[in-house]
């Protein structure tokens, strides 16, 4: 029950008081998936849930991770978004534990993808989905 993290993947820690938000983790990994949900359908492809496993998959690969820690209703870390990652790495665990779904990336299904583009929207729909507004110190 390992993650793994390398270049081409959208990694994302957020760190919310949840005292502002609703004090259930359930209900925190759920939007989290839907931050996932709503940034693919922005390049029109359909995710999904699998009941009983946390993530989002198209396809039937899995293309995004969610780990949460959260002390004092705060949390920490977050989600890993497979972006154009090379997947190789991934042969080497058990990703998340799961043994019966492969691991994929948005790259599979939109060759050209731009991870700087998948950043740029998800962080707007971050913002939408949780109400906040986010700046970057980017000087892009």
């Amino acid at each position: 029950e390992v993650t793994y993290h390398c270049p081409g993947q959208l990694v994302g820690y957020p760190i919310l008081n949840l005292r502002y938000y609703q004090q259930d983790l359930h209900w925190y990994l759920r939007q989290l998936e839907e931050v996932i949900l709503q940034t693919i359908a922005i390049y029109g492809l359909s995710g999904a849930r699998i009941a009983g496993l946390t993530g989002v998959w198209v396809e039937g690969y899995k293309i995004a991770a969610i780990g949460i820690k959260v002390s004092r209703w705060i949390t920490y870390h977050g989600f890993a978004l497979n972006v154009c990652p090379d997947l190789s790495g991934f042969a080497e665990i058990i990703p998340c534990g799961i043994t019966n779904k492969p691991v994929g990336s948005l790259q599979q299904f939109l060759p050209n993808i731009s991870l700087r583009q998948v950043q740029q929207d998800l962080s707007r729909v971050f913002a939408s989905v949780f109400g906040v507004e986010l700046f970057s110190l980017d000087k892009d």
